[in-house]
């Protein structure tokens, strides 16, 4: 079953850890290099985008109350002498100063079907920036798993929030169960696919209720179902056994 494998200083703290690494591997990088995990973006495109996300992050986190903003994330654009990277430190330096004073149960809007509250926040910004380190360090061949704990509440995050909030790539519909397992972890997820709908199930609902036919189980370690997730890598990587055609499915980004 899908579960919540951290906290606000969890969160927190992996954000700390990702964004230092993903600064350093900026750092290293020119910033005309192709980023080969997000086709046509350079290294200067990833970091003013996720700088902008910082940013847009740091408003809707400190706005009390849950009503939608009114504008949409968008890349910080970098003036004339302006580094990408020094931007991007700004916007991260904010937004962790935001975040080391909220109050995770306070009303903050989300787009998710979570309840309406800030601690959404911190654990969403943890996993984009894990992805995005992921594939910074990819641009200069040295991309490094995501931490077990980390990815598997990403792999949560995809399957709670991402997909049932309708955030996925177009295709199906699909009608089976899938299984995934993450050993490093000791983690396994259990979920329904109906049409565009996803259901999150148990083991017994599965084997005791289950109705269908089509069914794939992956096995692979926490990072690589996560980034398989997010399309970074092939979901052929992994082992798995059944329908892969369900996979596309589970598709998000």
């Amino acid at each position: 079953m899908s579960r919540l494998h951290g906290t606000k200083d969890f969160w927190i703290g992996a954000l700390r850890a990702e964004g230092g690494a993903f600064a350093a591997a900026v750092a290293e990088a020119p910033p005309e290099t192709p980023v080969l995990s997000c086709p046509g973006w350079t290294v200067a495109d990833l970091t003013l985008h996720l700088a902008g996300i910082y940013r847009w992050v740091h408003g809707v986190a400190g706005t009390p109350g849950t009503t939608a903003p009114a504008d949409r994330p968008r890349p910080v654009e970098a003036g004339p002498g302006d580094a990408p990277l020094q931007l991007w430190q700004q916007a991260y330096d904010q937004l962790m100063a935001r975040f080391d004073t909220l109050d995770p149960e306070a009303p903050a809007w989300n787009w998710a079907p979570q309840p309406k509250k800030a601690g959404f926040w911190p654990r969403r910004m943890a996993h984009e920036t894990a992805v995005h380190r992921w594939d910074a360090q990819l641009a200069i061949a040295a991309g490094e798993p995501i931490e077990a704990k980390l990815a598997a509440d990403g792999v949560s995050e995809v399957l709670d929030t991402w997909l049932p909030a309708g955030r996925r790539r177009p295709g199906g519909p699909w009608h089976g169960v899938v299984h995934l397992s993450a050993p490093d972890a000791a983690q396994e997820w259990f979920l329904r696919l109906r049409g565009e709908g996803v259901a999150l199930l148990d083991t017994a609902t599965i084997f005791d209720h289950d109705d269908h036919h089509a069914r794939v189980h992956v096995v692979g370690t926490a990072s690589d179902l996560l980034l398989a997730l997010w399309g970074r890598v092939s979901f052929d990587t992994l082992t798995a056994t059944g329908d892969r055609h369900l996979l596309d499915g589970l598709r998000v980004g």
